[in-house]
């Protein structure tokens, strides 16, 4: 039997079951099947959507780069964003993967205004009060290792806190970090793109 849960992972837990040297993993935040495992993954320092299963099918699909699923950020960076910004992270900063040169896929990217209302982050963003701040939303297809980080960081704004909304048409609405939901395989191929078998829609 497939089990499929979206959750919101908080911050500074690891995106895994397995125990780790003092960290916090998702053991202790959510209880699933011991076959179920997060489909992709989301750093020890970022927050968000995690789409949990045992299903192998789904995992193929949403990690194979052919597929190019929509992932949408949420993203608070040092510094004031404005268009040239915004441009230059839509058309594919040139960022380093694994010690080589590497130009992203162009994306989708905006400027947050007013800026979302989020839960707040245990511990906090350390305020500085002058140097400013603000939110932008980044839609990528792909997913490299710290890939809005860097993209952030090569138009000159720091990322700050990092928020993964949305994977597909699933998001974070109903959710608070710590927070999970269970899902019906029908939807999560519907709202997802997909359907069982393998082929998109």
């Amino acid at each position: 039997m497939h089990n499929y849960f979206f959750a919101y992972k908080p911050f500074q837990v690891l995106s895994r079951f397995s125990t780790a040297d003092g960290r916090q993993t998702l053991k202790d935040f959510f209880t699933v099947p011991g076959d179920v495992y997060p489909v992709g993954r989301l750093d020890y320092d970022s927050e968000g959507l995690l789409i949990l299963s045992n299903d192998a099918l789904l995992n193929n699909q949403l990690l194979h780069p052919d597929f190019a699923h929509e992932r949408e950020y949420r993203v608070q960076v040092e510094g004031i964003a404005g268009p040239e910004a915004i441009a230059r992270l839509e058309s594919g900063p040139r960022i380093s993967i694994e010690g080589k040169p590497y130009k992203t896929r162009p994306c989708k990217a905006g400027i947050l205004l007013p800026a979302p209302q989020v839960p707040e982050r245990n511990p906090p963003i350390r305020f500085r009060k002058n140097i400013p701040t603000s939110w932008i939303s980044l839609v990528l297809t792909e997913g490299k290792n710290r890939q809005v980080r860097k993209m952030t960081a090569a138009v000159g704004l720091p990322t700050l806190r990092l928020i993964r909304h949305r994977i597909g048409a699933i998001t974070l609405d109903r959710l608070q970090p710590g927070e999970m939901i269970r899902m019906k395989q029908e939807e999560v191929y519907m709202r997802l793109g997909l359907i069982p078998g393998g082929n998109k829609k």
